[in-house]
Formats: C-alpha cells, structure tokens, sequence
C-alpha cells in the first residue's frame, strides 16, 4: 500500500515582474495512514504554501506530490482542507453548511444527511442544526468546519491553525476532539501550527522547517507515551518538557523567533 502523502523533491517560487522568491527547496516527505504529522518553523517558512500544493490548489515549480500513489493535479474530495478561519455562510443553517462539501461534489444523498447530522451530534452540537452561524460561539463554529471537512470522508485532512484564533481553554478541548475523531476513524493529518506544544501533543511526528528558503531541517518522533494520550494531558506526561526544549533549541538555531507556544 502506498504512503497517503509522498512529496518528491517539491521546490517551488514565486514569480513576481522582474524577480523570483524560492519559497520550498527540496521538500522530500513521507507520511503514511493514521499518522499525525505537524508542521512547525519560522514564519515565511513555506508552511502553508506546502500544504497548498498537497491540497492540488498550487502546482510546484520542481518535485512531484502524490497521494495514495497518485500524482496531485488538481483538487480531490479525498483531500480535506480546515482553516484557520471557519468561512461558515451566514446565511445557512448549520446542517446546511456542513452538507455544502457534499453538495459541491454531487455526494449528497439522504443517508448522507442523516451521518452529517449525527457527526454534529457526535461534536456536541445537537439541537443547533438549525442555528445559523452568528448564533454559535467561536469553537462551536471551528466544530461545524471539523464535521464539514470530515462530512465528505476525506482520506487526508489538511490543517491550517485552525485552533490559532480561539481562547485558550478552547482551544485546548478542540485539540483534544480533532484528535480523537481523527485517530478513531483512523484517518491521516498534516498541521501547521505556530505553537509547539500543540504539535508535539496532537502528533506522532513534528516536521520542522527552515527558511530561506523553506527546507526540512529536522524530523522529531514523538514518543509513544506522548503520541498515544489525549493532547490535554500529553503534556503532563514524562518527557514533555524535555522534547519542547529541545525542538524550541533547534528553532532558535534555525533563527526562528516566534512563540514556543
């Protein structure tokens, strides 16, 4: 069986009147199903712009990306995409923007209604199917994103700081219920995140980036005792700190800056 994601050589730049920016070098990855992988590092880094061409919305200059085996050459719905903002229409209800993935690729069936709304149910949103956006909190919101994205069964989810811009307490408790829909469906995930101590908690590996331009510095394994409990309480486990440490220590060589998180 093949990898779910397979960057080869990924290189890309930017083009502007009388210049050109190398935003990826030599992006070369592997991840395989069910795995967890982070992506962390300086801003500019070439974080997003990797998950753009995974997603097939960015073509590389140079490299090839595939996905369950296939050559990305376009958008798929086996490729879920949740952002940083939730992009809900305000003017639909909430059963309504989660079935949008579905309408949009010709899948929506009655069978599929009723399975979008029990995921709702299953995110703690029973009873708001009828809501429309502005009457939910913010984390409520990034719940109806998560039950959109995973409403169409994509095989790889791609997130973009989805938790980024919530409260803290919040962004905790989502961290914790991303994590467990995903590994319980068994489905695979790539994140960019500018806090480390959300990637190392929610991962089983963290990727993390250089720039100028954007690399691969360095691969950390997460220990199992850490990889296999709950995000919450992954941080209080032996080790932790220690691993925090040392991947913030490579991200100051790498002139990082930013926030540890």
């Amino acid at each position: 069986m093949p990898p779910v994601v397979e960057l080869r050589s990924v290189s890309h730049a930017y083009l502007e009147d009388r210049s050109a920016s190398l935003a990826l070098d030599q992006i070369s990855l592997v991840i395989e199903k069910g795995e967890f992988v982070s992506l962390v590092g300086p801003s500019g880094c070439g974080k997003t712009t990797l998950l753009s061409i995974i997603s097939g919305l960015l073509k590389p200059s140079k490299g090839e990306v595939l996905v369950n085996g296939s050559t990305v050459s376009g958008t798929s719905p086996h490729i879920g995409y949740m952002l940083q903002q939730d992009y809900l229409f305000p003017w639909r209800t909430i059963l309504e923007n989660s079935l949008l993935g579905l309408e949009l690729t010709g899948r929506l069936r009655s069978e599929d209604r009723d399975k979008t709304a029990a995921l709702l149910a299953e995110m703690g949103l029973k009873g708001k199917e009828s809501s429309l956006p502005g009457q939910l909190s913010g984390g409520m919101r990034q719940r109806v994103a998560l039950v959109r994205t995973l409403a169409t069964d994509p095989e790889l989810l791609l997130l973009d700081e989805p938790f980024s811009a919530l409260d803290y307490q919040i962004k905790l408790q989502l961290e914790d219920l991303v994590s467990e829909t995903l590994r319980s469906r068994g489905k695979t995930a790539l994140l960019v995140t500018h806090d480390l101590s959300e990637a190392i908690a929610v991962s089983s590996r963290v990727v993390l980036m250089g720039r100028n331009p954007g690399r691969i510095r360095r691969i950390f394994d997460i220990p199992r005792n850490i990889a296999d409990t709950p995000p919450l309480y992954a941080r209080d486990q032996p080790g932790f700190a220690e691993l925090f440490h040392t991947v913030w220590r490579e991200m100051e060589l790498e002139g990082a800056g930013g926030s540890p998180g």
